[in-house]
């Protein structure tokens, strides 16, 4: 087939949108500096004409630059704008939402849950919900809709994409599962973590009050290059506003006066690092300036604006570095309430903040998802809006006037000016992406008390799996990773890297249940080939284990579970007849599980739930390998 004149101007237009470099300035910028981020243009462009960055004669029903190239002529809503990389993302996002709601709904008619597999004659269950309900969640989904840039509260869709109440994701659930239930000392229930966290002890903040603003070129400088990339939720063109209006009110009031402080502390976290190389009896990196933010949030907090929101999704974000996904869960849902509130009708969202809101929205359903897959949460509610809110688009560079005229210290100013870097998309909405396909392989396979059988099974898992690698194909160069052993320097590809791999052992986990529960299942191969995608996902999420740290200020929590997860799934697999002759040698086995066991100590002392993970693992590689020297004597 031959590609489209629209799809390669999309492409070309991509990998250009890839390198714009964003600076702050209060200066107007010059023509040149303008094409690296353009403005946005006159609505009546249509999409082709704002990726050329030509002028379109705004001719109905195609303009003429697309009547030339035969080409689809679509008008954008007004008030919505993507730059051209974010317009690929979008299409293949799109695309896989369309083959979810056709091609699932097909299989599920032609394959009842009900069925048994062919070559398979027991009834493993591997979990889901019955057919008829499932398949009517699937006929009903619709395409994405936008009401400049927000949704309606009216009727939210109901979408697969969202995680549901009761599953069995958690890492600690894997504890239930034949095999690796002889590892482990007692039973553990998989509330344990979640209980653990609530009996933690409070935040202790330190005792000498006041902050120092002598880095803060160093730290604005590091947020901008190392959190911001993970978050997205700080406009660079508008910093400089912000901490004008912070010095100028002392850091002593004001959501402007919060934002500052916490850029600063989570500016000053990256700096220094994984928090996991921070000694115990040492103050965390930025916890002044965090701890000076902290009491302006109760003010802060009162308000239901944009701002507030945004305050709050930064101040969660310093909480996940610091490894508390407790207290990190509880500001979220206060952000959620706002937010819910603020989308109710758009009419209460200024356009000036617009852009904003959506991003602290996506912010605050991804970190919401990421808990909830391992900790039976509350659901905020704000998922209703999964389906109307718009994806991020570029933040614009708009002067205030205000700002301009007040009288700032021009030396003030400098501590920040230029310091900030490009404001970059491509992590923030391929993740996106990935957690509403995590949310969907928890949707259809992990709910509680499901009834799939390896027969149904089938055809869900190759849908979802065909989705997870067109996501990856649908990656933008700059952060597209390899797929094989080359090691990445890059922290975005790494951790889109192990994302990929932890969602791929997800999707194909249900088959090592099924030969755990009846050994006999190995010798079908489909599922035996599906466990090896499983195992080979697995061992490559856990081959260069210190690599998870990349990602650490969001990830640390959630990829420490993940690691536990994927070992205890290892460990299991080795006491398979079925499944062992599928891993490495023995050896490579044991150096894998010890590298895991040494890194998730390393975080012990970070959290409770965490200590108990460590020592979950570390005693249940004990009874292996007494399990593994027993069978080898009798052998």
């Amino acid at each position: 087939m031959t590609p489209s004149p629209e799809r390669d101007l999309i492409l070309d237009s991509a990998t250009a949108g890839g390198t714009a470099e964003f600076q702050v300035s209060k200066k107007k910028r010059s023509n040149s500096e303008l094409t690296e981020y353009p403005r946005r243009r006159a609505t009546i462009a249509c999409q082709i004409c704002r990726l050329r960055k030509t002028r379109c004669n705004g001719a109905r029903p195609r303009c003429q630059l697309c009547t030339d190239l035969d080409a689809d002529c679509v008008y954008r809503e007004p008030g919505i704008k993507l730059d051209a990389g974010d317009k690929l993302i979008i299409e293949r996002l799109n695309r896989i939402e369309g083959l979810l709601q056709s091609t699932l709904a097909g299989q599920a008619t032609h394959f009842p849950l009900s069925s048994t597999s062919p070559t398979t004659s027991n009834d493993t269950n591997v979990g889901s919900d019955d057919a008829v309900a499932k398949a009517s969640t699937i006929a009903a989904m619709s395409g994405r809709t936008s009401v400049a840039g927000l949704g309606s509260w009216v009727n939210p869709p109901t979408s697969i994409s969202t995680m549901p109440k009761v599953h069995t994701t958690p890492a600690l659930h894997l504890l239930q599962w034949p095999l690796i239930r002889d590892l482990v000392a007692g039973p553990y229930d998989p509330q344990t973590l979640l209980q653990l966290e609530m009996a933690r002890e409070p935040l202790r903040f330190p005792s000498a009050a006041g902050f120092d603003l002598s880095n803060t070129t160093t730290y604005v400088q590091s947020f901008f290059e190392r959190v911001n990339v993970w978050y997205a939720c700080v406009n660079p063109y508008t910093w400089t506003s912000y901490y004008s209006k912070a010095v100028s009110l002392g850091f002593r009031e004001g959501p402007e006066s919060c934002v500052v402080l916490l850029v600063l502390a989570l500016g000053s976290a990256s700096h220094y690092g994984s928090i996991s190389f921070i000694p115990s009896d040492m103050d965390p990196p930025g916890l002044p300036y965090f701890a000076t933010a902290w009491n302006l949030l109760p003010s802060v907090m009162m308000r239901n604006s944009v701002l507030a929101a945004q305050c709050i999704i930064l101040a969660s974000a310093y909480l996940f570095y610091l490894v508390r996904p407790l207290e990190a869960w509880t500001l979220l849902s206060n952000a959620s309430m706002k937010l819910q509130l603020l989308f109710g009708d758009p009419a209460r969202v200024p356009l000036q903040w617009r852009e904003l809101s959506v991003r602290v929205y996506w912010n605050a359903l991804l970190y919401e998802s990421d808990l909830l897959a391992e900790l039976d949460l509350p659901h905020s509610g704000i998922v209703h809006f999964e389906e109307v809110v718009d994806l991020p688009g570029g933040f614009e560079d708009e002067e205030d006037e205000e700002d301009d005229e007040a009288d700032t210290d021009d030396r003030q100013n400098s501590l920040v000016e230029g310091s900030v870097g490009r404001e970059e998309l491509w992590y923030f909405l391929a993740e996106i992406a990935l957690r509403r396909l995590l949310n969907r392989v928890s949707h259809m396979i992990y709910q509680k008390d499901n009834s799939l059988t390896l027969g149904s099974l089938g055809p869900i898992v190759s849908e979802l799996d065909f989705q997870l690698s067109q996501w990856y194909e649908s990656l933008p160069q700059p952060v597209q990773f390899p797929l094989n052993h080359t090691p990445i320097s890059n922290p975005v590809q790494t951790v889109l890297r192990l994302r990929y791999y932890a969602c791929r052992t997800i999707i194909y986990r249900p088959y090592i249940l099924a030969v755990f529960e009846n050994e006999q299942a190995a010798t079908d191969q489909v599922v035996r080939e599906c466990c090896r995608r499983c195992l080979e996902a697995t061992l490559r999420q856990l081959e260069n284990i210190t690599s998870h740290r990349e990602g650490h200020l969001p990830y640390l929590w959630q990829g420490a579970l993940s690691m536990v997860s994927q070992t205890l799934l290892i460990m299991g697999a080795t006491m398979s007849p079925g499944l062992s002759t599928l891993l490495p040698p023995g050896f490579r086995v044991d150096a894998i599980i010890s590298s895991v066991m040494a890194e998730v100590e390393r975080y012990a002392h970070l959290a409770p739930s965490l200590k108990l993970s460590a020592e979950i693992i570390r005693d249940a590689e004990k009874r292996r390998q007494i399990c593994l020297r027993s069978t080898s004597r009798r052998v």
